[in-house]
């Protein structure tokens, strides 16, 4: 299970579609600022924070500025301008391999400062298709700041890309306990549940989501889905009808067109078999 790719669990159930999370690199801490010497850490500040904003729109481009920028000393806020910018390129073990290297420096007496690398180390590697590494390494960030709750789903994606739903379960549990009202995380677990045929659970996660989001698409989508897994098709096809009208345009709103095309065909076969056995009778 990930933010962005598609969670299969059966032929009908195309899962849950997730937003990842902002890539924003954080300023950098009270300890480096008092310790750098010039330019001044607002200066390296503001050069990252456009570094990250270029990194999106043209990682290329942003990739070059970082590689000047470090030929004119600047350091490892250079180096981490370049990793955002790999990672933005989709060269995303490249990106976690430098963002791991710059903890030791740019986390040095800041824990809040290396958890947010080591997170956003994870994420990259993630990416990059190597759970165990990611979980590793957001393992790593929870114990610079134990109970976050961002680093705990995070690492619950993790663990749930390696099919260890459980254990995803159990961070999503924690990160439910710290924050109730984290709609995404609700529907995530529901997630998680759906794939352990859980679907009683999933579908009372899914109902505490939307009571916090009221006509989330996509928790619409994944109510159907769980709905369909369970047997109960018609009201399966009734929360796809409410996702593709809700949201037509979206990635959830088009997989449930494509539920309601695949069980019309299914009924559509249905409906003649019962036909023709009505004729030998």
């Amino acid at each position: 299970m990930t933010r962005r790719n598609p969670y299969l669990a059966g032929a009908l159930a195309l899962g849950l579609l997730a937003a990842a999370p902002a890539f924003v690199p954080a300023p950098l801490s009270a300890a480096q600022a008092a310790s750098s010497g010039p330019p001044s850490t607002l200066d390296r500040n503001r050069e990252l924070q456009a570094c990250a904003a270029k990194a999106e729109a043209n990682p290329d481009g942003a990739r070059a500025d970082a590689k000047r920028w470090q030929e004119q000393g600047g350091g490892d806020s250079a180096k981490l301008c370049e990793a955002l910018a790999l990672f933005h390129a989709g060269d995303f073990k490249a990106a976690g391999t430098q963002m791991e290297a710059l903890v030791p420096t740019l986390g040095k007496d800041d824990p809040r400062a290396a958890a947010s690398l080591l997170g956003r180390a994870g994420w990259a590697w993630l990416r990059a298709g190597d759970q165990g590494r990611a979980e590793r390494l957001y393992s790593a960030a929870l114990d610079k700041t134990p109970g976050d709750v961002d680093l705990l789903i995070d690492r619950a994606f993790a663990r749930a890309e390696g099919e260890r739903f459980w254990d995803a379960v159990a961070d999503l549990d924690a990160a439910l306990t710290r924050d109730p009202k984290r709609a995404d995380a609700y529907l995530y677990r529901a997630s998680a549940q759906k794939a352990l045929s859980n679907y009683r659970q999933a579908l009372a996660d899914i109902d505490r989501a939307l009571e916090l989001k009221p006509g989330d698409p996509e928790a619409i989508l994944l109510r159907g889905n769980v709905k369909a897994l369970g047997g109960n098709l018609g009201a399966a096809r009734d929360d796809w009808s409410l996702a593709r009208r809700v949201a037509p345009d979206s990635d959830w709103g088009r997989a449930a067109a494509d539920n309601l095309a695949r069980t019309a065909e299914v009924a559509g076969d249905a409906g003649k078999d019962k036909a023709k056995e009505k004729k030998v009778q």
